[in-house]
């Protein structure tokens, strides 16, 4: 029998290691994140594609913890000058090496995919996953992957489960599980912002 992704009489949230809601920004460090927290918190993400529960999703996960791997890998090899997301990449830059940078710009697409698809999906009350995946990919992951990559994102987006059978696995209490998602969505967003502008930034370039 699989085990429920949420405790007796809680949610899906209940069982993350980490929210992105208790991922700290620092503001009088221009918005400097955390590196150990964000970190934990994506991978805490990545169990959503378990709920979603296809083999199909294997290579979605997979790719996004490839990339929380290259990033911790860098933060291991120098602490001191990681403790945030934007001081590691910095750092790394100077070493003349950008592998867990390139790595956290990929994070951070996989991740805005992501938020973008449950989004929409929670704003759509009557559009099935399948059609929120697949818009988001579209304006997301797609115009960086290759013509061998997209299929194996495009069999994902069609294997996602009925709308009511992935949000009745997050929780009993729909409205708490909407209201719960919402608000871990919001954070997600908010902290994706800032990444964004940063790693656009001239300051981030290899």
């Amino acid at each position: 029998m699989a085990t429920p992704a949420y405790p007796p009489g809680g949610t899906y949230f209940d069982n993350a290691k980490r929210s992105f809601t208790s991922v700290p920004i620092n503001a009088s460090k221009d918005n400097a994140i955390s590196t150990t927290e964000f970190l934990e918190a994506a991978e805490s993400l990545t169990g959503l594609f378990d709920v979603l529960g296809s083999a199909a999703f294997l290579p979605v996960k997979k790719d996004m913890t490839g990339n929380i791997t290259k990033v911790r890998t860098r933060q291991l090899e120098a602490p001191l000058q990681s403790e945030t997301l934007q001081e590691l990449c910095l750092n790394e830059l100077k070493a003349k090496k950008h592998v867990a940078s390139e790595g956290l710009v990929w994070l951070v697409r996989g991740l805005e995919f992501t938020s973008q698809a449950l989004r929409r999906n929670l704003t759509n009350s009557s559009e099935e996953l399948s059609v929120s995946f697949r818009d988001a990919y579209g304006k997301t992951l797609k115009q960086h992957h290759s013509f061998l990559i997209k299929p194996l994102f495009s069999a994902a987006m069609s294997a996602c489960p009925y709308r009511k059978d992935f949000y009745s696995k997050l929780g009993d209490d729909q409205p708490r599980v909407q209201k719960e998602l919402d608000v871990w969505l919001t954070a997600l967003e908010e902290r994706l912002k800032i990444l964004n502008v940063f790693l656009s930034s001239k300051e981030v370039k290899w």
